[in-house]
């Protein structure tokens, strides 16, 4: 499987590099972009594991959740500069409920079919409760809220605030989890399902960072050339801006957290598996969403921090249902079945919508 993403990445690039020059049609470069992301992200996705296990569990999941982050943020960056902030508001929607059923859905589903019972930390999951309520469920409705009494001007200031308060409380909360409460989480790996077995990295921490390095610029230009693609490929097959933010671009800039999230469960790694999908959640809702709010002064178009009413129900619901279901530290197939049931009715939703 490492392999054919290996070739698939090598073919696809230089495809996407020649249909660029040609002038190919936007259905062809839109599947070759998504096909050569999806390739790189499985790339990314064997670095970061390999970084996971020189540097542990939290620190694996952290690179693994940045990384493949960064997927996403770099097509936002370029849907802002084409002035599609509708389609920048929904890939973050998209990736928000895709984390929380998708792929935490995804890994307790094909987990728990090869294990009855997995574990994980139980200090983890209840820290991440309380995060994913601030992020979700305060700090994306009030923005909702109060802009309906202010202009476009209020809204943005209002947005820019914000903003700022969740970067500087999602550091401090790095800085919480790795640093002055370190042993305090670190300790709780061992309660929760004992001593992992030994592994060797596939690739050297030097190696495994230059490989990302060098995956992260391939993406950056893939996801210019993907981005151009939008509006044609909307009209061609009837799609709106929301359903291809929500669902094909979140899917596709997340494929590297899919991958690596489903391996690590099918391993019994939970820890990390439940890390990746809640900690890149709570990175996207706290660092990447305030990020492009201030990326976004340099644009053309600003971008405020108010989604829809049904994006806005959409996160409530795959954070209050993640927090129900995590809050236990244990989870087996039939709750990762609930998960996928609940973004598959959302997915259906966002078609219609």
């Amino acid at each position: 499987m490492n392999r054919i993403f290996t070739i698939v990445s090598f073919v696809g690039v230089p495809l996407v590099v020649a249909g660029s020059f040609l002038h190919w049609s936007s259905v062809i470069m839109f599947i070759l972009c998504c096909v050569s992301i999806i390739g790189l992200s499985a790339i990314m996705g064997r670095a970061t594991e390999s970084l996971t296990i020189i540097s542990g569990p939290r620190i694996g999941g952290l690179l693994n959740a940045t990384f493949g982050n960064a997927v996403e943020l770099i097509i936002a960056i370029f849907s802002l500069k084409a002035g599609l902030v509708g389609i920048v508001l929904a890939s973050l929607t998209g990736s928000v409920i895709g984390n929380l059923l998708l792929v935490l859905g995804l890994s307790f589903f094909i987990g728990g079919l090869k294990h009855k019972r997995q574990n994980f930390s139980l200090r983890d999951a209840r820290y991440n409760a309380g995060l994913l309520i601030f992020a979700i469920i305060v700090a994306f409705v009030i923005p909702e809220i109060f802009s309906q009494g202010m202009d476009d001007r209020g809204t943005i200031s209002l947005s820019i605030g914000i903003s700022v308060i969740m970067i500087l409380l999602y550091l401090a909360g790095l800085f919480f989890k790795l640093v002055t409460h370190r042993g305090y989480f670190t300790g709780s790996d061992k309660e929760s399902h004992g001593e992992q077995e030994e592994e060797e990295a596939e690739w050297s921490k030097g190696k495994a960072i230059l490989i990302l390095l060098l995956a992260t610029a391939a993406v950056a230009f893939v996801s210019e050339n993907l981005v151009h693609t939008f509006e044609d490929i909307g009209e061609r097959f009837g799609w709106s801006e929301l359903f291809i933010g929500v669902i094909i671009v979140a899917i596709v800039g997340n494929a590297a957290e899919h991958a690596s999230a489903l391996i690590l469960a099918v391993k019994n790694k939970m820890d990390v598996s439940v890390e990746i999908a809640v900690g890149s959640t709570l990175q996207v809702a706290m660092f990447v969403a305030p990020a492009l709010v201030l990326i976004s002064l340099m644009m053309p178009v600003q971008m405020p921090l108010v989604f829809t009413v049904a994006e806005l129900v959409a996160m409530i619901t795959a954070a209050l249902l993640t927090i129900v279901i995590t809050l236990d530290g244990e989870s087996n197939w039939f709750e990762g079945l609930t998960l996928l049931a609940a973004y598959l009715i959302m997915g259906i939703g966002f078609f219609f919508l």
